[in-house]
């Protein structure tokens, strides 16, 4: 049974014991030796295949290649055996877990292609597993402690998302990520609650930063920032296995996180926690992509492609006065006309920032029928005079209803889509809407593991050799199968020799 705990702000004149801190009882959960499920084990799998669907196709993108070569600069450390590395032979180079949770965790989040939950907040969960199998390779732990803390990252920072909104503040969501990502390794590694109190304190600390890094002119630095939670997370844990403290009470204090990042020294949260001895489920409440690009735009990416189908005339920008996509509040604010970035609009804007427009999406969606993860953010494909010239009548409007579903915590209910009103220039209207993407477990194609592993094996074409792609996909799916120290299956290894970048510091 689900707990919920009010979490406030207390005077440090208070003293709050640490055991009614939020830290203490994320920790807890995180210590509980309970059972994973085998639906949970289930979609661990096909996470893990997931993520590395979409590192293989960044392995050649620009952030990879800094992030992996910044890390192949830090051999693997005394502690452990080392952590692998997307795309590079575990028997050729190993890095330090910290490097190697870095460098995967860019190649995991560059495309913006993975798993994702939306609630008070947004959150990639699939984050998580970067740092925890890094740690969990160079610790040779085995496939079902894996599992484990991959299971306690996602819980935790699906909780946090549910009940804690960060970005009415400003604040980036990877500082949901810091937390989590910490309580995720000491369950990998079975640590104690003060330990893990300690490393959840510090991995909330370091990741508070502001979200200019997914607003205007969005940089490459979109992609580094849930790695640099993650990084900072396996930093944490082993400075708190060293017997470092972190500041306390973190949430609650009267300089800490909430009174001065959040909702201020009036706020009160409810954060929902398992109770002792309740399975950690959480990450059968999320969903990934069939598309590369935000979430909020794969429903609408799907209703598009159906429009292109059945209503080819709409591709055409002299047939179209105007387009409305009526929406949540978050779609409109954060990817539609509502976020007041013109940038939104320009043809030579970033891939990042691109990826972070609804009326581009929408309009490349609708004008081709399709979305790639390549293709569709082509500098030649953003410029097409008839894409802008479309692309220019499209506007979001925020809908009461559409917010109200978007925020249900009932999941028959729960929508990201919208209401798409085109006013033709002979005057006559079409009214399309969508509730859930396609992919969506409510949507019209489910994901399931065949569908996983299809995007995987599209994705690593011309890649990664098959026999080494089937090598990895059998190993996933053995996962509770691998022994201490087998863990570095789960790595895969590019067929050719990976570009390297300019030198830095390192």
């Amino acid at each position: 049974m689900t707990v919920l705990h009010t979490v406030r702000v207390h005077p440090s004149a208070d003293n709050l014991p640490r055991e009614e801190q939020l830290a203490w009882k994320m920790a807890e959960v995180a210590a509980d030796p309970v059972e994973v499920t085998p639906e949970v084990t289930e979609m661990v799998i096909n996470r893990i295949l997931d993520n590395a669907s979409v590192a293989i196709a960044s392995l050649d993108r620009g952030p990879i290649v800094s992030a992996r070569d910044q890390a192949l600069a830090h051999a693997a450390t005394p502690g452990g055996t080392g952590s692998a590395l997307f795309g590079v032979h575990p028997g050729e180079r190993k890095v330090s877990p910290e490097w190697a949770a870095w460098a995967n965790g860019v190649a995991v989040r560059e495309l913006d292609y993975h798993d994702t939950f939306l609630a008070a907040e947004y959150s990639h969960p699939g984050d998580n597993i970067p740092p925890i199998l890094a740690v969990a390779q160079h610790a040779g732990a085995s496939g079902a402690d894996l599992v484990r803390g991959i299971a306690t990252g996602y819980e935790l920072q699906v909780d946090l998302v549910k009940s804690i909104c960060l970005h009415k503040h400003k604040i980036d969501h990877v500082a949901h990520l810091g937390p989590s990502a910490a309580a995720g390794i000491g369950t990998l590694l079975g640590l104690d609650v003060p330990t893990i109190f300690h490393a959840i304190g510090q991995g909330l600390h370091t990741t508070t930063a502001t979200r200019q890094s997914r607003k205007g002119e969005i940089s490459t630095w979109k992609a580094h920032a849930p790695a640099f939670a993650g990084k900072m997370a396996v930093e944490a844990v082993d400075r708190a296995m060293r017997g470092q403290t972190s500041p306390t009470p973190i949430y609650e204090g009267e300089d800490g996180v909430i009174a001065w990042l959040l909702d201020g020294p009036g706020a009160c949260y409810e954060v929902p926690l398992p109770a002792p001895g309740e399975a950690k489920r959480a990450i059968l409440d999320t969903y990934t992509k069939e598309h590369s690009a935000e979430y909020q735009a794969q429903a609408w990416i799907d209703l598009a492609r159906k429009l292109h189908r059945e209503r080819p005339e709409l591709a055409d920008p002299s047939r179209i006065e105007r387009i409305v996509l009526h929406t949540s509040h978050h779609t409109h604010y954060v990817i539609g006309s509502g976020a007041g970035d013109p940038q939104k609009y320009d043809p030579a804007a970033t891939r990042e920032t691109l990826d972070h427009s609804i009326p581009y999406i929408f309009t490349v969606a609708l004008q081709d029928g399709a979305w790639h993860h390549v293709d569709s953010y082509a500098p030649e494909r953003a410029g097409r005079p008839d894409t802008v010239s479309l692309w220019h009548k499209v506007t979001t409007a925020e809908d009461a209803e559409w917010t109200r579903r978007y925020h249900s915590l009932d999941p028959q209910e729960k929508a990201f889509g919208g209401r798409a009103e085109i006013v033709l220039s002979d005057g006559s209207t079409v009214v399309e809407e969508i509730a859930v993407a396609d992919a969506h477990p409510l949507g019209a194609r489910p994901f399931a593991r065949e569908q996983y592993v299809a995007k995987l094996r599209t994705l690593a074409e011309g890649i990664v050799e098959d026999a080494e792609l089937d090598r990895f996909i059998a190993a996933a799916e053995n996962l509770t199968s691998l022994g201490a120290g087998e863990l570095d299956a789960l790595n895969v290894t590019a067929a050719r020799t990976l570009r390297t970048g300019t030198k830095g510091v390192f």
